[in-house]
């Protein structure tokens, strides 16, 4: 069976697509509007040693020959004795579209029922907050913390400063010493096993106040719109801007999304800032939605974005055009704030409104991951495996999805902004937010610089950016820097 997702991409992070690689819907059945599924001759009833090591390296490297966008860059030839594990194998067949920066980990294995828990729902198990990292001060602070997760519940909040971490109070080691013995991925293994029932002391300090707390990790779903800050109308100066931040591209963000841009819509909102700072990306469907939010002025026969597989798999080919909501609204400017962390199925949206706005679309804050594939999913359930093979481009209407070294060198207007930690997020005054607002008001700003590739705003002594694992789970290639 075959899905398409666009999805995350940070350090190791991919992009999915629920029949291609950004990320709709997978074998839950849970894709909000429909979507054409590839589908295989199915597996037949596995031999005992079906699950072994190397059959399922040889069934991988049998998708990759016949489905992989870059097939060019395959061996013709690899014997998978020498690697221990599927994963391993994985990577080095896909080595030099790597080191083209083609396939950045975007091809990989996972669990089936992984992935499809947090498709559905966001569900997945850990503190429930994101964390960014400053290797060269040593420092942790959390960016943003979920509601209904423990993390929160525990009073750790966007801003809060991790000093310390331990398996109890009485193991505690500061976080300037593991970054300085381990680097970042001291601080991730630090953290522990993504898993419900573990425990992590931290010594914390909010600002003017130090303590040390206690936290489990529990399972949770993720609030693909934040219940706090997620979306508003801000007054700006008599203005009305419609503020949206989407986390992730998941199946519960649609309902989500049609409530804000009702709102905005009663509202006759028609400057818009699009918070996509922490999302790598999600479901296809879930992107192709957001863009209909916001196209109420294009016609039924607008392109809003095209799929576009290697030569050989021409049929597999797609046209979205735009389909007008009863929720959407016709924006006259967008910003669209963006980081590092910003991937996938959210480049995909800012993308396709570049040759309709020009330069009344801004990207605001630093430049993008750049990611302008997708992958299918090829399931082979007896082993649990999904395999997210990098299988398709996508482009806009002006046919330009040639930006993987991100957006900053293709939008036709941009603002630099620092991600302020020290404001919440859709605070008018916190940095991205009040440079989104310039912008919307028609001041001037300091364009990001193209050719920098994921690199973070240094408008301070601080380099903060978003914590990656070397594997991340699902969740974490969608919500880069979750723990």
């Amino acid at each position: 069976m075959i899905q398409r997702r666009l999805g995350a991409a940070l350090g190791v992070i991919a992009m999915l697509s629920a029949c291609g690689g950004g990320g709709d819907g997978s074998s839950g059945g849970f894709t909000p509007t429909p979507t054409p599924t590839l589908t295989l001759t199915p597996t037949p009833t596995p031999t005992p040693t079906a699950c072994s090591v190397r059959d399922r390296q040889i069934w991988a490297a049998t998708q990759l020959r016949e489905w992989y966008l870059f097939p060019e860059t395959l061996p013709a030839t690899l014997d998978p004795a020498p690697y221990v594990t599927v994963e391993a194998y994985i990577d080095a067949l896909t080595a030099t579209a790597r080191s083209q920066r083609r396939d950045r980990f975007f091809t990989y294995l996972t669990s089936i029922e992984e992935e499809d828990a947090y498709y559905a729902s966001g569900s997945s198990a850990g503190f429930g907050f994101r964390l960014s990292t400053d290797t060269v001060q040593r420092r942790v602070i959390v960016s943003e913390a979920f509601e209904g997760a423990p993390a929160l519940a525990a009073g750790i909040d966007r801003g809060t400063e991790i000093l310390a971490i331990g398996a109890s109070t009485a193991s505690l080691r500061t976080v300037s010493d593991i970054i300085a013995l381990e680097g970042s991925a001291g601080v991730t293994n630090a953290l522990g096993a993504s898993t419900a029932g573990v425990s992590r002391a931290f010594r914390v300090s909010d600002g003017a106040t130090t303590r040390t707390v206690t936290v489990t990790k529990a399972d949770y779903d993720l609030t693909p719109v934040s219940s706090r800050y997620g979306t508003r109308v801000i007054d700006d100066g008599g203005r009305k801007v419609g503020y949206v931040n989407l986390r992730s591209f998941i199946t519960t963000a649609d309902p989500a999304l049609r409530n804000a841009f009702a709102t905005f819509r009663a509202q006759g909102v028609t400057d818009v800032i699009v918070d996509l700072r922490y999302n790598g990306g999600g479901l296809v469907s879930i992107a192709e939605l957001f863009g209909d939010l916001l196209g109420r002025d294009r016609f039924a026969s607008d392109v809003l974005s095209y799929t576009v597989y290697r030569p050989e798999k021409s049929a597999e080919n797609e046209t979205r055009n735009f389909r007008s909501q009863p929720q959407s609204i016709a924006p006259t400017r967008i910003a669209f704030i963006g980081t590092s962390g910003t991937a996938s199925a959210s480049e995909l949206v800012i993308n396709a409104f570049i040759p309709y706005l020009h330069a009344r679309a801004a990207l605001i804050g630093t430049n993008t991951y750049g990611k302008p594939v997708g992958q299918i999913a090829i399931d082979r359930a007896a082993c649990d495996d999904r395999l997210r093979v990098i299988a398709f481009a996508t482009q806009n209407s002006a046919r330009q999805g040639d930006y993987y070294d991100g957006l900053a060198g293709k939008v036709e207007a941009s603002c630099q902004a620092a991600d302020d930690l020290t404001r919440p997020l859709g605070d008018p005054q916190e940095q991205s937010v009040a440079r989104a607002l310039d912008f919307l008001a028609g001041l001037s700003c300091t364009p990001i610089a193209p050719g920098a590739g994921a690199q973070a705003f240094r408008g301070g002594p601080a380099r903060f950016e978003l914590l990656t694992p070397e594997r991340p789970s699902t969740a974490q290639r969608e919500a880069p820097g979750s723990f």
